[in-house]
């Protein structure tokens, strides 16, 4: 991504601390993980007021103890400590919101130890940070070749160097555990840097890699989700969704994360809908469900008989008091749905524009004039002048 993805703020920061020749490859993404400090206003707990974020390549994100007190605004790039030696990151959060993050993820403060921030990053810093990004793809294609020459069933996905260029984390995919001990020594004698493998799941590649959604916006996991939460087909059968595999799965292959996002309010929406497995007894026969519209509260039912079967829309009160009547011992004649005058009602939509009209062109306007149409024009034809043809 270009550097106008970045925050005017950011750049100004960044390039006042770090010099004009800051390589922004750690920025890159629409926005990616960028978070808001919604709590900017509040007044500072005095204990943790030193706690910052520090964001690195792509997703990695992590807290630091600002225990040289710098000033430091959202967007500085910044050296911290890391084992061994120093890394650069971005400060992306500071103040209070902090320690609403810390606290939401589990993490107890007063137990935690925090790594702390060195120094705002130096030119010869940023200098060395940049040298170490433009081994990275050339570092991924070597070790892929190496893996493969290994034979060993693992995907490297991603290389990154550390700050001061002393260590690289190797992201890499595998399905089954590999034994990658013969792969850390040829690696660690290939580029002279401490090696760590480090194994990353599907959704994880796709946040790392990044792309565009089937809804035409970047990849969640790329641009705001930490946190990876499991998804299972019954999100997809709670919403009415059709078991689709092909429409179901995003580009990691694996089930779309937005599929749990309105998971909630369908299921408070069904706190009172029946069990749909419990079919309807009736004299004609058992009236087997058949799809439901959770938001509209209506429910069709399917009665078999010896021609087509008979499909019946009823309401969720109604399905519950049939149910309780097949509890007694009273079977209904037949299943008395609603009315398509009814249904009309409820599924009533009104376009105060108009659009829906095919001829919404050709009314005649208020005025009582008529209005043109081109194809009740007569064409004239061309007729060849004849030779009788007085000049």
């Amino acid at each position: 991504m270009s550097q106008d993805n970045i925050d005017s703020e950011q750049l100004s920061h960044a390039a006042s601390d770090a010099g004009e020749h800051v390589n922004y490859a750690y920025l890159r993404g629409c926005k990616k993980l960028t978070s808001y400090d919604w709590l900017k206003d509040i007044s500072e707990i005095a204990e943790y007021r030193h706690l910052v974020e520090v964001q690195f390549k792509n997703t990695r994100k992590a807290y630091f103890q600002n225990s040289n007190e710098l000033r430091l605004n959202k967007g500085d790039v910044v050296a911290v400590e890391a084992s061994p030696g120093h890394d650069i990151g971005r400060v992306s959060l500071t103040g209070q919101i902090v320690l609403t993050k810390i606290l939401s993820e589990g993490i107890n403060p007063k137990e935690q130890e925090f790594k702390k921030v060195y120094r705002k990053a130096k030119p010869a810093d940023v200098e060395k940070w940049e040298q170490a990004m433009a081994l990275e793809d050339e570092t991924m294609l070597k070790s892929r070749k190496i893996a493969e020459d290994l034979k060993l069933d693992m995907k490297i996905g991603d290389v990154e160097y550390q700050g001061d260029k002393t260590k690289a984390i190797f992201y890499y995919i595998a399905d089954d555990r590999v034994d990658f001990r013969e792969l850390i020594k040829i690696l660690a004698d290939e580029f002279k840097v401490r090696i760590e493998m480090r194994q990353i799941g599907a959704r994880q590649e796709a946040g790392r890699i990044g792309g565009i959604g089937s809804c035409g916006r970047q990849l969640c996991c790329a641009s705001w989700i930490t946190n990876f939460v499991s998804v299972t087909t019954n999100a997809a059968r709670y919403q009415e969704v059709s078991l689709n595999p092909q429409k179901l799965a995003g580009q990691c292959s694996k089930l779309k994360c937005c599929l749990n996002y309105e998971l909630d309010v369908y299921l408070d929406a069904q706190e009172d809908f029946p069990d749909t497995s419990i079919p309807i007894q009736t004299k004609q026969g058992k009236a087997t469900h058949m799809k439901t519209d959770v938001f509209k509260r209506l429910m069709w039912y399917s009665v078999p008989t010896d021609r087509a079967p008979v499909i019946t829309c009823l309401s969720v009160d109604q399905v519950n008091e049939l149910l309780e009547q097949n509890k007694k011992g009273v079977v209904p004649e037949k299943l008395l749905g609603i009315e398509e005058s009814s249904i009309a009602s409820v599924i009533e939509y009104q376009n105060s524009a108009g659009l829906e009209s095919l001829t919404r062109f050709e009314d005649k306007p208020k005025d009582g004039g008529s209005v043109k149409k081109r194809g009740n024009r007569k064409k004239k034809r061309y007729r060849p002048k004849s030779n009788n043809s007085q000049e």
